[in-house]
């Protein structure tokens, strides 16, 4: 894709997604973290019905890590693989305790050593929590209108990422995403993508052949 095409697509989704921003709720970034690793295999929405109550019984790190462990998989059940996830937010809670003085890590490096965290998470959690561009966020909508737009042709979503990081300017990593995420929701599903009437259209070499 050359870059006019790309500075096209941007200018496009600037115009029509201006604000887009994540839509986990959350009112710090530990509350973020909990939240986007509840969030995997899951629809935020559904994440955002039972954060509520799982953080006014468990409002930080500290109290978290304390948390029985079948509490925390009654609270989460309806978000999908509880277990893990549990297992993930009790223990990620444990080592910002132990390790972070209770805070979540402004570093990439640091947030990987979390479990439950790969790159999508500490993207996130850099991007919406402190307003730090240090990569972008890649996930399933990101990944299939990476690909659809042209952007990428890699499947792996690190390749995809890094192509990303390539061709968007910096300042914009961090929107960019969350813009994909609105119109991959809205206008260009994995199933029925509205083709017809995406603003897109004309710049999408995939435009109606998918």
């Amino acid at each position: 894709m050359k870059n006019g095409e790309i500075s096209g697509i941007i200018a496009i989704l600037k115009k029509h997604y201006p604000k887009a921003d994540c839509s986990l709720d959350h009112h710090s970034p530990f509350e973020l973290l909990i939240s986007t690793i509840l969030s995997a295999q899951c629809t935020d929405q559904r994440v955002n019905m039972v954060t509520p109550i799982l953080f006014k019984k468990y409002p930080g790190a500290k109290q978290m890590s304390s948390a029985p462990l079948r509490d925390l998989e009654a609270i989460i059940r309806s978000t999908g693989f509880y277990h893990s996830k549990a297992l993930s937010i009790k223990e990620t809670s444990r080592a910002l305790t132990e390790n972070f003085g209770g805070k979540v890590p402004v570093d990439m490096d640091k947030l990987l050593t979390l479990r439950g965290v790969a790159r999508k998470t500490a993207n996130v959690v850099l991007g919406s929590g402190y307003g730090i561009a240090a990569g972008v966020v890649v996930d399933t909508h990101v990944k299939r209108l990476a690909f659809r737009l042209g952007l990428t042709g890699e499947t792996d979503p690190i390749r995809i990422e890094k192509d990303l990081m390539e061709k968007i300017e910096k300042k914009d990593w961090i929107w960019f995403a969350h813009a994909l995420v609105h119109h991959g929701r809205a206008v260009c599903q994995a199933r029925n993508p509205d083709c017809p009437h995406c603003v897109l259209s004309k710049l999408c070499p995939r435009n109606g052949v998918l």
